[in-house]
């Protein structure tokens, strides 16, 4: 197995361990390095139903939190600085059941981010993401902002 294929799987034990997301029922079901894609599933069970015995919407929410910033961190190397920088769901129907989410950077988008920090060195990057029951139903929307720069560029707005 490659090297990069490795690190994604040790990456996928890692984050299904990870207790924010754990708790919460959230779970990693498939990473692929080359595509630069994650699957996230998100199971409906006692821990994270709400009071009307939904899915909670703070669950939802987390279960699309890290993933473009670690497939944008993995994909811009060491050299960058990469973190979250916004987000908003909007909630489309109740979560009756196990849900997932998609997240995929294409070689066309990372191509584009990269042009977007050229000329500043910094980029605010914005992703979508729906969240779907089993049939393929939107259960939610979100969107989510990354902020991302060159490490000389980022010591530079904060100085």
């Amino acid at each position: 197995m490659k090297k990069a294929a490795l690190a994604l799987l040790g990456f996928r034990r890692w984050i299904n361990l990870y207790a924010p997301l754990r708790g919460a029922g959230i779970r990693v079901t498939h990473t692929d390095e080359a595509s630069r894609t994650i699957d996230v599933e998100l199971r409906l069970t006692w821990r994270n139903r709400n009071y009307v015995g939904t899915q909670f919407g703070g669950s939802l929410f987390a279960m699309t939190d890290p993933f473009y910033m670690i497939l944008l961190k993995r994909a811009l190397g060491p050299d960058f600085v990469v973190w979250d920088k916004a987000a908003s769901i909007r909630f489309r129907r109740p979560g009756l059941t196990n849900v997932h989410a998609r997240f995929h950077l294409s070689d066309e988008r990372l191509a584009e981010i990269r042009a977007a920090l050229a000329p500043t060195g910094h980029h605010d990057a914005t992703f979508q993401v729906n969240i779907l029951d089993p049939s393929g139903e939107i259960i939610a929307k979100v969107e989510r902002t990354i902020y991302c720069a060159t490490a000389e560029a980022h010591a530079a707005r904060r100085s």
